[in-house]
């Protein structure tokens, strides 16, 4: 691959970052509301059993791969189980805004964990980026001044955070061009398998209504086989750390929609908060060159 091939490679990964936290950005409110109605594994069985079985009818020759490739995607796929079990729980117990805020703080977590399991060295210009992106968030998704206290909720999307910025250093690790769709395979695969342990122990529930079924297709075609194929296409090509201040952007773009959307007024701490991001996802895209 040739410098030029890699820094067109580079772009439309950052680019397509972007479109997932775009789309993550439309599923705090809506996965809240349906979490009223199912219980948390049987939505996590449900979403990502669905996103697992449709990446596989799309691709079935994926699933002849190498043994590393298998190890790897499973690895993942625990990593990313832990994440959502935990976020998930954790939305049942927190407001939207601030899981939001919490589970961003894995833009932390990336290059500490890249430091201290591959000694990846991470570039000034990326700490800059990761030092905006974080107060960005803060502006953007915490009621300052409601003296909410830190509780469960809290720390189980705090725990999710830590796993989901383990999550980004392991796929920026092991994703190549040429092991995409088997690696989200497996990772999805091993996911599901852990979810549905857990939803099949007293019953799976599943969406009782019109709306409910159109979000669950929604989560687990867009917001499930798509996006996580879509970033690992993207982490074959973009470094951890500029993958997760990309991705951070998440509570943002849901920021947007409600304005857009949900009637909801532009704020001083949009504008802020908002532009904090902004300034990030360029110092971040501007942090380094593409490896060839």
């Amino acid at each position: 691959m040739t410098t030029t091939d890699a820094r067109r490679g580079a772009a439309a990964g950052e680019w397509l970052l972007l479109a997932v936290a775009i789309a993550w950005g439309l599923t705090f409110f809506s996965t809240k509301s349906l979490l009223e109605r199912m219980p948390v594994m049987d939505f996590l069985t449900v979403r990502f059993g669905i996103a697992t079985v449709l990446l596989i009818a799309i691709a079935p020759k994926a699933l002849r791969m190498s043994r590393k490739t298998l190890l790897h995607g499973a690895l993942i796929g625990v990593a990313f189980a832990v994440a959502q079990i935990t976020q998930t729980f954790g939305l049942v117990y927190v407001s939207a805004s601030v899981s939001g805020f919490v589970t961003g703080l894995y833009v932390v977590f990336t290059p500490l964990l890249g430091a201290l399991l591959f000694k990846v060295r991470v570039r000034g210009l990326v700490w800059v980026a990761v030092g905006l992106a974080t107060v960005g968030l803060a502006v953007l998704s915490m009621q300052l001044g409601s003296g909410a206290p830190f509780g469960l909720g809290e720390w189980l999307t705090l725990i999710s955070a830590i796993f989901w910025g383990l999550h980004i250093t392991l796929v920026g690790r092991y994703s190549q061009p040429d092991n995409v769709i088997s690696l989200t395979i497996v990772q999805l695969g091993v996911a599901s398998l852990i979810f549905t342990a857990g939803g099949l122990r007293d019953g799976l529930t599943l969406p009782n209504t019109g709306p409910d079924w159109a979000w669950m297709i929604y989560f687990a075609t867009i917001v499930g086989a798509g996006t996580e194929f879509a970033q690992v296409w993207a982490q074959a090509r973009v470094e951890a750390s500029k993958a997760a201040v990309l991705m951070v952007t998440e509570p943002l773009w849901a920021a947007v929609f409600a304005v857009l959307f949900g009637g909801e007024l532009v704020t001083g701490r949009l504008l802020a908060g908002g532009g904090l991001m902004i300034v990030a996802m360029l110092v971040a895209v501007r942090a380094s060159p593409p490896a060839p």
